[in-house]
């Protein structure tokens, strides 16, 4: 289990990097791809089995990363907002994202460069299970 967890952990890593590089290059595919987010019921659905799966992954990998405890608190929020937003219809869901993607397409550039840090810091942190 540990093994497809941090597969899924670096996977995500460098989704997050790709992301970034994509906000960098082209902004407005990016920002048409962070518009989908909740956009349909099965954009909310695929969103959170997305996400149920990265979170899952990060409370079971964490041990074996550095910085293990960030990492278990940060998959368990993952997971808790997830359920979170499992219990309410997709539509409230995408009210939230109405009002708050503008405010991330605004400051788009800082949110690229969040995201890559972010995402540095989670291979950064995997690095520990390949390095053993």
């Amino acid at each position: 289990m540990n093994i497809i967890s941090g597969i899924i952990v670096f996977a995500f890593g460098l989704g997050l990097i790709a992301l970034a590089v994509v906000i960098a290059a082209k902004r407005l595919l990016a920002e048409r791809f962070l518009n989908l987010f909740a956009s349909s019921a099965r954009a909310h659905y695929i969103e959170q089995v997305s996400r149920l799966v990265v979170g899952t992954s990060l409370v079971i990998f964490s041990p074996l990363m550095w910085y293990s405890y960030v990492f278990q608190i940060f998959g368990w929020l993952i997971v808790i907002t997830t359920v979170g937003l499992l219990l309410v219809p997709w539509q409230w869901h995408h009210r939230l994202a109405e009002r708050v993607m503008p405010l991330v397409i605004r400051h788009l550039k800082m949110y690229g460069v969040a995201t890559f840090v972010l995402g540095v810091f989670i291979l950064y942190s995997a690095s520990r299970y390949a390095s053993q």
